[in-house]
């Protein structure tokens, strides 16, 4: 079955990690796939390769979602090559942790335009296209960090969880429109970022985790499928955590 067969999906950040996990995954189920990247040409092509593979429409796009031009841009690209935008995953999103006497105002300001600005950025771009098609659905990438704060990262939070607010206004704003605005929480997943975390780190976390293991993009990828299909046609403004039970 091809949940997603005749959409076209809109995933920023969909070079590597969680990003290229969702762009394989709607693939699989039959979406056309454009994404964007921000520096890495070769992992892009092989991500756009392994897509096209799949039998479906595939490109990637270079470009900074934390721009509001470049995602202007963007857009229009996107609707010129693909004819229309169905489901926008706004995923891209940075780290750049630090205990607050010591976080620096650039620390700050990179976080927030790169993990909240270009929520706007995107959203802002893709809702007219979305009302001239009489529906679509937008999955916004939080954190279980956004719900519950972490030391040493008041910037990463203070971007997620302000990814949650902005989600909840627009599935108020544009619910008569068809439109849809959903937002996933994933907690510790296994990524290029969890990969250097030392031995310790890792089981201090997952004493807290009560599956007792770290998520997989896949596991995030497929409930963006849920997300991003006509299973979820009475689902807006929620948050899905997946996150193996760390926030409950």
């Amino acid at each position: 079955m091809s949940l997603l067969a005749d959409k076209v999906a809109l995933i920023t950040g969909g070079s590597r990690g969680i990003g290229a996990a969702i762009a394989l995954r709607f693939a699989e189920e039959g979406a056309a796939v454009a994404f964007t990247y921000r520096s890495s040409a070769e992992k892009a092509k092989a991500v756009e390769a392994e897509l096209a593979a799949k039998g479906v429409q595939a490109k990637g796009y270079q470009s900074d979602a934390g721009s509001f031009e470049q995602a202007e841009q963007l857009v229009k690209s996107v609707l010129e090559d693909f004819g229309k935008i169905d489901v926008l995953v706004n995923n891209a999103g940075i780290t750049r942790d630090n205990l607050m006497l010591r976080m620096t105002e650039e620390q700050w300001d990179e976080v927030i335009a790169t993990n909240l600005k270009s929520i706007f950025n995107l959203t802002k771009q893709v809702v007219r296209p979305m009302m001239k098609n009489r529906g679509g659905s937008i999955i916004n990438m939080s954190s279980i960090v956004g719900v519950t704060g972490n030391a040493g990262q008041a910037n990463y939070a203070a971007s997620k969880a302000g990814i949650i607010g902005f989600s909840k206004s627009i599935a108020k704003e544009m619910g008569s429109r068809n439109l849809r605005c959903n937002v996933i929480a994933p907690g510790f997943i296994e990524t290029d970022m969890t990969d250097e975390l030392d031995e310790k780190t890792k089981a201090d976390y997952l004493t807290n985790i009560p599956l007792k293991r770290l998520g997989k993009g896949k596991e995030i990828a497929d409930a963006c499928v849920f997300l991003g299909s006509d299973m979820s046609t009475y689902v807006t403004g929620q948050v899905l955590s997946v996150c193996g039970g760390l926030n409950t």
